[in-house]
């Protein structure tokens, strides 16, 4: 069984208890995470619905740490009176998803900073349970800690700043209260501004720090943690444990990346897709 806790603060907001369900010990679990998912980027959406309707299959649960999409701008989005492309690929690929459930498989999605404002709608048309950020599970035996990584980042003030200031329910309130069509032009930008955000992400000051690393093991009292957000995957042998990063999904360049994390009895594996 994957038994699940809380993590005590700072880390933690408000955790379920409901996530992560149970595990057939036999079947493997995969993890993955930034997939930054938009209609733009044809061969890295046909991997992803070759994961999930192919490799997913001798899996017992997948889970998603964050970034699945590009942006969210609100689970209205989902509206079949919705008459646009970005609706219609959303749509799809929560149609997609759901084919998890349907084949008894769970699907446990977190919020990245990209597609915070993933709602219960969008859980429920994806056949998916909310994962906190972060959540600890145990399963084969090991006990995990779970998370995006974007709150371990703590050399950038100005972005835990603003990573409080968006997941405050009264400005997520305002910003679903702006039409449709005005969200979906702030998230146009947003995309359009995606490839010098991630070159930033190359500098030192925007992957996770030592102190907020150890501090996430010892809130958590874990020795392995799996999280994605910085986009250098890598397993990591800290003072705390092993950590584990995931990779980024893009196979619309030149040299194309991506893959996931399985864990079975064997323990933890990268694998390529």
């Amino acid at each position: 069984m994957i038994e699940s806790k809380s993590v005590s603060q700072p880390f933690a907001q408000n955790f379920g208890q409901e996530a992560a369900g149970n595990a057939h010990q036999a079947r493997p679990l995969f993890f993955i995470s930034d997939l930054h998912l938009n209609e733009a980027i044809p061969h890295t959406v046909a991997a992803f619905e070759h994961f999930i309707e192919v490799t997913a299959n001798e899996a017992d649960s997948v889970f998603i740490l964050g970034d699945l999409f590009e942006f969210w701008i609100g689970d209205d989005i989902l509206d079949a009176s919705v008459a646009d492309e970005r609706a219609a690929f959303a749509r799809r690929m929560a149609q997609c998803m759901h084919t998890l459930s349907e084949r008894g498989i769970g699907l446990y999605v977190m919020h990245g900073n990209r597609d915070f404002l993933l709602g219960r709608r969008f859980m429920k048309a994806a056949g998916a349970m909310f994962l906190p950020d972060p959540y600890v599970m145990t399963a084969f035996g090991k006990r995990i800690v779970l998370a995006h990584g974007d709150a371990l980042c703590t050399a950038d003030p100005d972005y835990q700043r603003f990573r409080r200031f968006a997941r405050n329910r009264i400005a997520q309130r305002l910003f679903l209260a702006l039409p449709l069509k005005k969200r979906l032009g702030i998230g146009q930008r947003m995309r359009m501004n995606s490839e010098g955000a991630r070159e930033q992400g190359m500098s030192a000051k925007y992957d996770v720090t030592r102190e907020a690393v150890h501090g996430l093991f010892a809130d958590s009292q874990t020795h392995t943690m799996i999280h994605g957000h910085t986009h250098r995957p890598a397993m990591h042998r800290e003072a705390d444990g092993r950590r584990w990063v995931l990779p980024d999904w893009e196979l619309d360049i030149d040299a194309p990346r991506g893959g996931y994390l399985r864990l079975d009895a064997e323990g933890l594996r990268a694998l390529p897709l």
